[in-house]
């Protein structure tokens, strides 16, 4: 007993001093274990970005208010983001709970009794009991590091899916102004294939057409009335998909604009090594290889032997009998070191399991990175070809707008036939909402490259920094 006794100062005194936890993998040593056969390239290999730093801010470049309003309206009411948010709150609780074991469990306890009381033994006092576990291996500063970084990645995943539900605003709200646009193409169309009907019926009546013309003629219109009934469909529910975003009930009466905006200028695309220092998602799934190593350090620490320091401090009496020790109230101090022994393999298999979470976070932030790499080459390269494209596509917009005039001249002067003027109609109307989709798809592209970047929709913080370092190598005194 005595050994014990003159042992455990300095026992103490070492378990204060603490061992150093060891840092979690990051960096290099990172990206090779996620991705061994993906190395990061220099520069982005899509054409259509431009050089310089990322920014932020990305919703005020459209210049639209009224879609700075409805993304408000969006952080504050989307569902999604409520359970993102309930998530962060979760994540809180758990860094506390861990941070908790840090500290001195202290309980009380008291005891009633006497000749009226319900315990025959007459006893009643109270006591408070005080243990400390001192974290001589790691175990529970681990275990609280593990938190801190869980906790890190909940709060990095809920602004990831706040810049997502802003970018699904935006994209929504282009997307419905483009089905507003090409249901009046459609609309357009019908009066133009009205016209052709009107026509044929003039024709046959003076004797220079015939009812196979009208014919063909009500059939074309037809079918641009069928037209317009599916846009005007497909309107409504781009409008009430955009009302759900928002938290609104889907009765499709927002308001859209009447037509698209310019696209903003080209945008600073930064370095692919800057991607993942910026994107929320690509640094939470970081923060969740942190937790797991540590959560696996913890587990590798339960297989150690605990020591604790306990202290107590009671006052106990009785009405039906003295007591033989008359000293009250009576403290005591003292240690204790358990060790596990056999627990049937319960211990290792803990290590195991934590183990191959760790390789499967390591392997979810391999596919996270890659994906992010992928969809901003895809935003860059789409983006490059749109631009094009919309240039095609405008030509031939003025090309059949021509054609269709010339080929209705010569149908009303008897030196072309009806079918020329209604392919030339049907031309027409495949041109103009083939435009109409790609400006609305330069739109959503640009959105898509600003998410993939990892920028922010306003100024705030995206990326917050990792828990200190040096934090988790100090002892397991409470701060």
């Amino acid at each position: 007993m005595r050994v014990i006794r003159s042992a455990l100062p300095a026992a103490i005194a070492f378990a204060l001093a603490g061992c150093a936890l060891a840092p979690p993998p990051q960096g290099e040593d990172l990206q090779k274990d996620s991705a061994p056969n993906r190395p990061i390239a220099a520069q982005w290999t899509a054409p259509g970005g431009l050089a310089g730093t990322a920014t932020d801010r990305w919703l005020a470049t459209f210049n639209d208010k009224q879609l700075e309003a409805l993304a408000a309206e969006a952080i504050a009411y989307n569902f999604d983001l409520r359970v993102a948010a309930a998530r962060v709150e979760q994540a809180a609780a758990y860094q506390r709970v861990a941070a908790g074991t840090l500290w001195p469990q202290v309980n009380a306890m008291a005891r009633g009794g006497g000749k009226m009381g319900g315990d025959p033994s007459g006893l009643q006092g109270i006591g408070l009991f005080a243990n400390w576990e001192i974290d001589l291996w790691g175990r529970m500063r681990s275990g609280a590091k593990a938190a801190d970084y869980q906790f890190d990645s909940a709060t990095l995943d809920a602004e990831f899916a706040r810049q997502s539900i802003v970018a699904q605003v935006a994209k929504g709200w282009f997307l419905a102004t483009e089905a507003r646009l090409q249901r009046g193409i459609a609309d357009e169309s019908v009066k133009a294939a009205e016209g052709v009907v009107g026509l044929s019926q003039d024709r046959m009546r003076v004797g220079v057409g015939d009812e196979y013309d009208l014919t063909v003629a009500n059939a074309s219109l037809y079918s641009f009335r069928d037209a317009s009934q599916s846009l005007d469909q497909a309107y409504q529910q781009a409008v009430r998909s955009l009302e759900i975003l928002v938290g609104r009930y889907p009765a499709a009466i927002l308001a859209v604009p009447t037509d698209l905006p310019a696209p903003p200028p080209p945008v600073p695309v930064g370095m692919p090594s800057e991607l993942l220092e910026r994107r929320p998602d690509v640094v939470a799934a970081e923060r969740r290889v942190a937790a797991a190593f540590y959560r696996t350090q913890e587990s590798k620490a339960a297989r150690l032997p605990r020591i604790s320091l306990t202290a107590s401090l009671t006052s106990v009496s009785s009405e039906l009998f003295v007591l033989q020790e008359r000293s009250n109230p009576v403290s005591s101090f003292g240690g204790s070191i358990m060790a596990p022994l056999f627990l049937g393999g319960q211990l290792q298999a803990q290590v195991d399991i934590r183990t191959a979470e760790q390789k499967q976070a390591i392997a979810e932030y391999g596919r996270i990175s890659t994906r992010a790499f992928g969809e901003v080459e895809n935003a860059l390269s789409s983006g490059f070809a749109l631009d094009a494209r919309e240039a095609f596509l405008r030509q031939a917009v003025a090309e059949n707008t021509r054609s269709l005039e010339l080929s209705g001249i010569r149908y009303r002067v008897g030196s072309g036939d009806l079918r020329s003027v209604l392919q030339q109609n049907i031309s027409l109307f495949s041109a103009q909402v083939n435009l109409v989709r790609i400006r609305s798809e330069r739109l959503v592209q640009r959105v898509n490259l600003h998410v993939a970047l990892g920028g922010s929709f306003d100024e705030k913080p995206t990326v917050p920094p990792p828990p200190d370092p040096k934090a988790a190598n100090e002892s397991g005194t409470p701060k």
